[in-house]
């Protein structure tokens, strides 16, 4: 099926070992895209995967934390995450992005779908 419509997808929480991030998510061969979304306060804890990402804010803001590097970023911004590099971010405030990873071995975001421990920890639940 070569057609989405993300308003009529059923949302799932994606990484949830290392994120709360929940939304829609479409995966192609190559690629996968999320519509994802952090509530103020949560995000995704220091962690690092094989995939590259770039995640683009819709709306709210995000602190992004690499090892040498933090910026706080908005509407219209976006950052990417080489391979292998550890980074963590932090929704400011509510906040919805557009996520992109290339799938390693078939995977894109969903890198421990059975794994539910940060979300059992912040009750979500």
């Amino acid at each position: 099926m070569p057609f989405f419509h993300f308003d009529n997808m059923e949302k799932e929480y994606a990484t949830p070992k290392y994120s709360t991030a929940f939304g829609e998510l479409v995966a192609g061969d190559k690629l996968e895209m999320g519509r994802l979304t952090f509530e103020a306060g949560e995000g995704a804890v220091e962690h690092a995967h094989p995939q590259e990402q770039i995640m683009y804010v819709i709306s709210g803001r995000l602190k992004v934390e690499f090892a040498d590097e933090t910026q706080e970023i908005g509407p219209g911004s976006a950052f990417v995450a080489p391979s292998n590099m550890k980074h963590r971010v932090t929704a400011l405030q509510n906040t919805t992005v557009i996520s992109v990873k290339d799938l390693v071995d078939g995977i894109g975001h969903k890198l421990a779908p059975d794994e539910k421990d940060r979300l059992e920890e912040l009750g979500k639940i």
